[in-house]
């Protein structure tokens, strides 16, 4: 039977079987190993092949068809194992806050450019705009400003006010259709706008730590929900930080849009934007053509592919 990964518990996953039976199915101890360095073999969003129903309801799966896209960040634990986000997806919506909890460019910026390198679409949608003051209203418009002259759509909302509509609007003119992931930190809003988006999907809202301004996980695993008009959202659980895996050192600057337009001009065809003479990436950030906080973010992921950074200690 074929079916599609709906939903991670962990111990096992959901297929919606093509007939639209949906089915608890597990994975066997060799199939974890079969050379697959991520940390979830199985993702919410693979197309597999699962075997017959056993006594007790449950199935095996038995293949993955191959994944035209994929979401992947480095495992939190700091080795070189990845982690599958989610997979098969039209697009990507990065929830981001200004506070409770402060969501850093960098952040962002590593998002975004594992989204390009996958060939994915991402949209920021900036929430909780209500809580901010008039500067941290500027500064979230400069961060609108930023991203949108890069290319990307920029939502801003808020998902408690009485104008939330019209982000959610926003969202669901690009949604519909599409199997859309969402994801972000925890305690940006997340399970808030899906259950705007989705009547009756009753995730559960969390709260922002007093201590900490960070947000509490309330999504354990990753799940994908219809949408009323159609099309499909992929929730995941917040992430704190994001780090990035495979990236060619040569091929950083290509998720970057701004900077692969303007590396055309540099001196060396093979330019790394860090030292080189005649560099107009680096031109162009000291004539802020190019976001220092951009730059900086690229430069860190140049150091994710640092291969002794991730070296598990002996």
């Amino acid at each position: 039977m074929k079916g599609v990964v709906i939903k991670n518990t962990g111990s096992c996953y959901v297929v919606k079987c093509d007939d639209g039976n949906e089915v608890n199915c597990r994975i066997k101890g060799s199939f974890r190993i079969r050379g697959i360095r991520t940390t979830n073999p199985v993702a919410v969003g693979d197309h597999v092949t699962i075997s017959s129903l056993a006594p007790d309801g449950t199935a095996y799966i038995t293949n993955i068809d191959e994944r035209r896209n994929y979401i992947i960040r480095r495992a939190s634990n700091l080795s070189k194992e990845s982690h599958i986000i989610a997979a098969n997806i039209d697009l990507a919506f990065l929830i981001v806050t200004i506070k409770e909890p402060e969501t850093s460019t960098t952040f962002i910026d590593r998002f975004l450019a594992t989204a390009e390198a996958y060939g994915i679409r991402a949209v920021i949608v900036i929430n909780k705009t209500d809580l901010l003051d008039e500067e941290e209203l500027q500064y979230a418009e400069a961060m609108r400003y930023l991203y949108s002259s890069i290319g990307y759509d920029v939502i801003m909302m808020s998902a408690t006010s009485d104008d939330a509509a019209r982000g959610i609007n926003s969202i669901l003119q690009l949604a519909t259709g599409r199997i859309s992931l969402f994801s972000g930190n925890s305690g940006v809003g997340k399970s808030t706008i899906i259950n705007l988006l989705i009547p009756g999907a009753g995730l559960k809202v969390g709260s922002i730590s007093a201590t900490h301004h960070t947000g509490m996980h309330t999504t354990t695993f990753s799940e994908m929900f219809p949408l009323p008009a159609g099309g499909y959202i992929i929730d995941t659980p917040g992430i704190k930080g994001f780090g990035t895996i495979d990236f060619d050192k040569s091929q950083v600057a290509h998720y970057f849009p701004e900077i692969f337009r303007i590396a055309a001009d540099c001196r060396y065809y093979n330019c790394t934007h860090t030292h080189e003479p005649g560099c107009a990436v680096r031109q162009a950030v000291e004539d802020a053509l190019i976001s220092q906080s951009r730059y900086t973010s690229y430069l860190s992921i140049l150091e994710d592919s640092t291969e002794s950074k991730y070296r598990k200690p002996y």
